[in-house]
């Protein structure tokens, strides 16, 4: 693929993509994140970018890179957990968790009695 059609993002909004990108495929942090950076990028598997690519938009595997591609991953793991409760709690929110004391149970009232109740 081609990088071209990025030139727009700043080399730190690519590499938040990236670790983004990495993070949604398998949900885990530093360090096990890095290896799944590693194999993404071993097989172009983010718009095609390999190891230099990356490099060119702030992304580099080596050793004296570790603290900031780990400060990326720490800030992108924790965006991603501030996120993932308000789609939860908005999926809920719809949703009774139990049926009003006046109301009968859904188990008396037959499931679609009980989706009707729920939606009133």
């Amino acid at each position: 693929m081609d990088s071209r059609r990025h030139e727009g993002l700043s080399a730190t909004d690519a590499a938040l993509d990236f670790v983004r990108f990495c993070h949604r495929r398998r949900r885990v942090g530093w360090p096990e994140l890095y290896d799944e950076m590693c194999h993404v990028a071993s097989r172009g598997l983010y718009h095609g970018w390999g190891f230099g690519e990356l490099a060119e938009h702030g992304i580099a595997f080596g050793l004296a890179e570790m603290p900031r591609l780990a400060a990326l991953v720490s800030e992108v793991v924790s965006q991603e957990a501030e996120r993932r409760p308000r789609l939860l709690v908005g999926m809920m929110a719809s949703v009774p968790a139990r049926p009003e004391p006046h109301e009968e149970a859904p188990e008396e009232k037959g499931l679609v009695g009980a989706f009707i109740g729920a939606a009133r």
